[in-house]
């Protein structure tokens, strides 16, 4: 079993930045895939952007050049840098972690507002 803590989200301007965090625990030594998605009133969940564990990046179009996702292994922590940020940007965001065997965890979401 996987627990995900996420922190980070908040209200920020049109133009700001913030940095979410996702701290895994327990079945960590399984994790292949690391990511983010982001749900927005009426919408669908929508990927975000992902790594692997050798640090293979993939981005949404959408936020391509304006937010970078990393991930510290020994802290088994991923990170959403999220600059230039938009109107349309707000959402709920979701950590994300795939294992082997097919197990697919996700967690709490953190509220992302950006407004002036």
């Amino acid at each position: 079993q996987l627990q995900l803590v996420e922190s980070g989200g908040g209200l920020v301007q049109p133009g700001g930045s913030l940095r979410l965090s996702c701290a895994a625990s327990g079945s960590v030594f399984s994790i292949y895939l690391m990511g983010w998605y982001r749900q927005a009133p009426g919408k669908q969940r929508e990927m975000v952007a992902t790594i692997t564990t050798i640090d293979i990046t993939n981005y949404a179009d959408s936020v391509k050049g304006r937010f970078t996702i990393s991930r510290d292994n020994a802290k088994k922590t991923v990170y959403l840098q999220m600059n230039s940020l938009k109107a349309e940007d707000t959402a709920v965001y979701y950590c994300n972690m795939k294992r082997t065997g097919g197990y697919n965890d996700w967690g709490q979401g953190t509220q992302v507002t950006v407004s002036s």
